[in-house]
């Protein structure tokens, strides 16, 4: 097979796999060396000058030992194979890098053989890269469970960042879509991560000449909408992850039917959940940035986020008893929790109120987006000015800003917070 059919079949093959949204790393250039890592070098996105930057996202093989159900590489499944050699996928990548298609790569694989066995072509592609094409430029690698952990800290020598993709939810999914992985063989190389993360940390703190270990971090995806677990069960998993293993990003990707295995839904009645998955992301980041812990957004009587509005704006009309939030006297916490009020608004208005008393309009130009924070905020003890919107009509007016149609089209459903 020629590398062009390689190539086709193998970076289709790696289109499911969440690649990183930032690199995390700055890297300058060395002399002699090709490339370098820029802290908002990202895959498919814009960096802070305005360029494209991209990542060469690619399987070393689409070859695979397991047969999981939800998976378009599993064994059983009748679709064209091939692998890359170490040579082929530096080949291409420099060979790409000079012709400024990408600026770093993206490496994940199919368990090919074994779990060892791939990882250790995944290393011997990447010493080449790194040794002796001398690329200097961004590489995220996906680590492979189950692999000896001498490999996998090999692997994560030579990677900026890592990643183990957790794959569902919950381990009963796990069991019953994929029986050849277990919760504890992917959480393993996860802890490897993390303490090889602060053990390099440590080593650099004491000589800047010591190896460095993933730099940027690590971070994992999961599967939503092929099994029945509710967003708070997700949230509550990407809570514990963050916490315990001090993961960069949890990435969540709607199910695509990809089987018509009868243990996932149906592919003729099936859409896939791209909405619960934008909630999902927007929770996320209240998590990480907001400082909103799951079971704040979610409990057993709402298992699940809003349709109708982000999570923010959804906790906040659950708990009207907060507001209003006075922004002169308001601290950076209570700030945060207001809809329209970012984090660098909130660090903002901090700073300019030592000079003077706030104002709507003096909101406006700090950043805040007053269509939804008017209805929580007041200014020296006074609403917005004209604002005449009762409790009950909070909803709608939120709901108008993100999805108009649904106002005209079905109103009942604007009673569910109520």
């Amino acid at each position: 097979m020629d590398l062009l059919n390689k190539l086709t079949i193998l970076a289709d093959a790696a289109k499911y796999d969440a690649a990183c949204t930032s690199s995390g790393l700055d890297r300058a250039a060395r002399p002699g060396a090709l490339g370098s890592a820029t802290f908002a070098g990202c895959c498919h996105s814009f960096s802070a000058d305005g360029r494209c930057v991209t990542l060469l996202k690619v399987l070393l093989t689409n070859r695979c030992v397991y047969d999981c159900a939800y998976c378009v590489n599993r064994r059983s499944s009748d679709v064209p194979r091939a692998a890359f050699t170490p040579r082929e996928l530096c080949e291409l990548t420099v060979g790409f890098y000079r012709r400024n298609y990408i600026e770093g790569l993206f490496l994940s694989s199919a368990v090919w053989e074994s779990p060892d066995h791939t990882t250790e072509r995944m290393i011997e592609t990447l010493r080449l890269l790194r040794q002796e094409y001398r690329f200097w430029g961004y590489v995220h690698a996906k680590a492979i469970p189950g692999a000896d952990p001498l490999l996998t800290r090999r692997l994560g020598e030579l990677a900026d960042r890592m990643s183990v993709n957790i794959e569902l939810p919950s381990e009963q999914s796990l069991r019953t879509l994929a029986p050849s992985k277990t919760k504890a063989s992917i959480l393993a190389p996860m802890g490897q991560i993390r303490d090889g993360i602060v053990q390099s940390r440590a080593e650099l703190a004491r000589s800047r000449h010591a190896p460095r270990f993933a730099p940027a971090g690590q971070s994992t995806q999961m599967i939503i909408g092929a099994t029945p677990e509710s967003d708070r069960h997700i949230l509550t998993l990407t809570q514990a992850l963050y916490d315990k293993y001090r993961l960069k990003r949890v990435f969540y990707s709607a199910y695509m039917p990809v089987s018509d295995s009868k243990l996932l839904p149906a592919p003729q009645n099936f859409k896939p959940p791209l909405l619960r998955e934008h909630r999902l992301y927007q929770a996320d980041w209240l998590l990480r940035y907001y400082h909103f812990r799951a079971e704040e957004l979610l409990d057993e009587d709402a298992p699940d986020l809003s349709p109708l509005v982000d999570p923010k704006c959804a906790w906040a009309l659950r708990h009207l008893e907060f507001f209003p939030v006075e922004v002169n006297r308001a601290d950076y916490e209570a700030l945060l929790r207001v809809p329209g009020v970012g984090v660098k608004s909130a660090r903002r208005i901090l700073t300019a109120r030592r000079v003077g008393p706030l104002t709507f309009e003096g909101l406006k130009t700090l950043g805040v987006v007053l269509k939804r924070a008017q209805y929580f905020l007041t200014c020296s003890g006074r609403p917005m000015v004209g604002l005449k919107v009762r409790e009950d009509g909070i909803l709608r007016h939120l709901v108008a800003l993100e999805r108009p149609a649904l106002v005209q089209e079905a109103p009942e459903q604007l009673s569910l917070f109520h």
